[in-house]
């Protein structure tokens, strides 16, 4: 199989690279379809997946059979200072890809987020559930949702959620650095949603890939935390000696609105596939042996 990725540098795309490489995950094996699988990475540096040219020759000159879509701009207080960039890499570039995948015949996997729902209703949102995006970040993802489903008869949209991995900076580092240096952290306890491992998205992506039922997929690691709960774990599981400090979104304001309960349900993927995203704790768990053993 012929695998292009976009955004092969940030925490998804080099997982991706990982398992392909290594034909297993930490949930286990990958699916047989990819043994010997020629991977094209690609990120900015490579590919400006606004330039519709260079992705058009990029994709005639690898011909993939599969596109996975991990280039995004991510930085969501950012994303509401430039609004017009933001539109641009999460929308439009999406578009230009899923053009590219429909007349190369290949199927293409797009990432999304939670924050395309306002995270008003404290229930865990199933891929039915119509979006209600409240940030930047959220409304220029949800375009770019509706411009890929738009130009790709083969797409698979998959939203996740509070993503993580062994490279570039995320939530956990942050979190292990400030316990470390200040041996206190005050975190919101008034925000709920999905801590995932991006080992896990990535093994998942790969089964989701192979399936013909095309459109919308939500994958995150199992159950549901606040910011809180989340960062109390990764201390106390790193056994780092630390403060736990409880505060409100009012008590730490961001440019950015953030939804207060975007939890999502993996329903698709349970009922088409089977679901074997882990409970969170467990993935995390995994995830800081691995950090640490990549520290040493």
């Amino acid at each position: 199989m012929r695998i292009l990725i976009t955004g092969s540098k940030g925490q998804l795309g080099t997982e991706l690279q990982r398992i392909l490489s290594a034909g297993t995950a930490d949930i286990g094996p990958i699916p047989e379809a990819y043994r010997d699988a020629v991977v094209f990475a690609t990120d900015v540096d490579t590919l400006d997946i606004l330039d519709a040219e260079a992705v058009e020759a990029m994709v005639a000159e690898t011909q993939p059979e599969l596109i996975i879509n991990c280039a995004a701009y991510t930085n969501v207080d950012a994303c509401e200072s430039h609004p017009d960039l933001a539109m641009r890499l999460n929308a439009e570039g999406a578009g230009i890809l899923a053009t590219a995948a429909q007349r190369q015949g290949a199927t293409l996997v797009h990432v999304s987020t939670d924050y395309v729902f306002s995270g008003v209703d404290p229930r865990p949102r199933v891929e039915g559930d119509v979006p209600d995006p409240q940030s930047v970040y959220g409304k220029t993802k949800l375009a770019g949702e509706q411009l890929v489903a738009e130009a790709s008869s083969k797409c698979h949209i998959v939203r996740t959620a509070w993503l993580y991995g062994l490279v570039g900076n995320n939530f956990v580092k942050t979190i292990l650095g400030l316990a470390r240096e200040k041996n206190s952290i005050t975190v919101v306890d008034d925000q709920c949603g999905n801590p995932t491992n991006a080992n896990d998205l990535a093994y998942e992506i790969l089964r989701i890939a192979q399936s013909t039922a095309y459109g919308i997929w939500h994958c995150t690691n199992e159950g549901t935390c606040s910011w809180f709960d989340f960062a109390s774990a990764i201390v106390d599981l790193a056994g780092v000696p630390c403060e736990k400090l409880p505060c409100t979104t009012e008590e730490f304001p961001r440019p950015a609105p953030r939804p207060r309960y975007s939890s999502l349900e993996n329903a698709r993927l349970e009922a088409m596939l089977g679901n074997e995203m882990r409970p969170w704790r467990d993935a995390l768990k995994s995830y800081l042996e691995q950090l640490s053993l990549e520290q040493q």
